[in-house]
């Protein structure tokens, strides 16, 4: 009982300190920003437990990346727009899939370096991080092989120039092959969802919620309604003998 008492006594003045000492809040709080804002860069990797992250990825051409229900992938000037909010999830170290939330659609890459939608092994990008806090996804299947270099270079012969995903000036996806790892085009800033965005994603969530619950009270009423003729069925066969 003692030894309770103390624990007591102890965690409460502890959080006194804590909760009096201005210094020790504000280093908690920087923390807290700094954490996030290197989440919001890419820099920490928390997400290689399988854990997708929500971010919308703005490119340096000031668009952001949206992926249509119809499969079209391009870029928008809208800051609000439930499109641009994407899903990115680690598939390997290093290695990304990305998912409009609201579309149900996943960025791919294709053997001729087009952008599209569907979910397979092409829709595997390797993230990069690069300064100023943008990232580069490149497509991990497809890439164009250098030609051989002179004078005996045989590494230049093994080099493969990567495909990235791109965005131009005027919102439209480049191909691959026509990218390069320090255009701006291929520069993306995964920024964290603002207020607004955070609705629209719990708006949706609460929406698929209800439609799971309807799709399970008619699935409950069928049963029942199932059960009720079986045990009608077997009530007048014994009435019939």
């Amino acid at each position: 009982m003692c030894v309770a008492m103390c624990v007591c006594v102890c965690v409460c003045v502890c959080v006194c300190v804590c909760n009096t000492d201005p210094s020790a809040s504000l280093v908690v709080s920087l923390s807290i920003v700094a954490r996030r804002d290197a989440a919001a860069r890419g820099g920490v990797y928390e997400h290689l437990g399988g854990a997708p992250r929500r971010r919308k990825l703005y490119c340096a051409t000031k668009y952001h990346l949206q992926i249509h229900p119809n499969g079209k992938i391009d870029g928008s000037l809208e800051e609000d727009n439930p499109l641009s909010i994407l899903e990115i999830t680690a598939v390997d170290v290093g290695v990304v899939a990305i998912k409009g939330l609201f579309s149900g659609r996943y960025l791919a890459m294709n053997e001729k370096g087009r952008l599209y939608e569907v979910f397979n092994e092409e829709c595997e990008f390797v993230e990069r991080i690069h300064e100023l806090g943008y990232n580069t996804y490149a497509s991990r299947h497809h890439s164009t092989t250098q030609s051989p270099g002179t004078g005996g270079n045989k590494r230049r012969a093994q080099a493969k120039k990567p495909w990235y995903v791109s965005i131009n000036g005027k919102g439209r996806p480049r191909r691959g092959f026509k990218t390069r790892g320090t255009d701006k085009a291929s520069l993306f800033l995964p920024r964290v969802l603002g207020n607004k965005d955070h609705e629209m994603v719990r708006s949706l969530l609460e929406g698929q919620q209800r439609r799971t619950g309807h799709r399970r009270v008619r699935v409950g009423r069928a049963e029942r309604r199932k059960r009720r003729h079986r045990g009608h069925k077997g009530h007048t066969g014994r009435d019939d003998t």
